[in-house]
């Protein structure tokens, strides 16, 4: 009977250690594409430390689970206690700092509020210079998602105009409709939208058109981060069970 209950406590664990395999490679993945995606959130994740810090946070994250699920479950198959031991150890820190971490998201959520990036915007943002990484960001995102600043194109009002510009803007080039939402897209009518024709332009602010699309998206992580920590805990009393079963 003991036999059978150490063999079962032994694919357990090796069950448990491939979920954190999983969820270590959707964490590294979500990491990477943060850091190294191509329409220009990494910029606006480099521009607050705060994200900045998370997203390599969650990367080291994803690699250290997808290498310690590797370690549990050859731990668990080939019965070796050091692996075990090891594994349940680093385990335990992971554990701990993932806690940390969303114990420090919850405190510092403020940061990642409507009013937080409507500052932000106010006070980096030049408007149709390219040069400028946080001006290119905002007016990707702008194009990509077909929005206009934070709440709206009153977000524009306390802007300056550039000094070499030869209109009177009410809002960036990046606010108005296109045929194709891209860069590339051919603008409807330009003039007319830089004007203040509000048919031309894209009206509703890209914080709640942003947290539209991600909502599902979010809900996702949030289930995936408490699935990874449950996972974890029952993978760290599997562990050692099976450390004082091994003769």
């Amino acid at each position: 009977m003991e036999g059978d209950c150490l063999s079962c406590m032994k694919y357990l664990m090796f069950l448990f250690n491939f979920f954190i395999f999983l969820g270590g490679a959707c964490l590294l993945g979500v990491g990477i594409w943060v850091i190294v995606d191509p329409t220009g959130f990494r910029e606006i994740v480099a521009a607050n430390p705060l994200l900045f810090t998370g997203a390599y946070i969650m990367l080291a994250m994803g690699a250290m689970l997808f290498l310690l699920g590797f370690l549990g479950c050859c731990g668990a198959i080939r019965e070796n206690k050091c692996l075990l031991l090891f594994f349940f150890m680093f385990i335990l820190l992971i554990f701990l700092a993932e806690l940390s971490a969303a114990i420090l998201a919850f405190i510092f959520r403020e940061n990642l509020t409507r009013e937080f990036f409507t500052k932000e915007l106010k006070k980096h943002y030049l408007r149709n210079n390219d040069t400028d990484v946080f001006s290119s960001t905002w007016n990707s995102v702008m194009i990509t998602f077909a929005c206009c600043g934070v709440n709206g194109p009153e977000d524009f009002e306390a802007i300056p105009q550039l000094p070499y510009s030869a209109l009177e803007q009410t809002m960036p080039e990046a606010c108005c409709q296109r045929q194709l939402q891209s860069r590339e897209g051919t603008f409807i009518n330009k003039d007319d939208c830089l004007l203040g024709i509000q048919k031309f332009q894209n009206r509703q602010g890209c914080y709640t058109v942003i947290l539209n699309s991600f909502e599902t998206y979010v809900y996702l992580a949030g289930a995936l981060a408490i699935g990874v920590l449950a996972i974890e805990l029952f993978a760290m009393i599997f562990a050692m069970c099976l450390f004082r079963g091994i003769q």
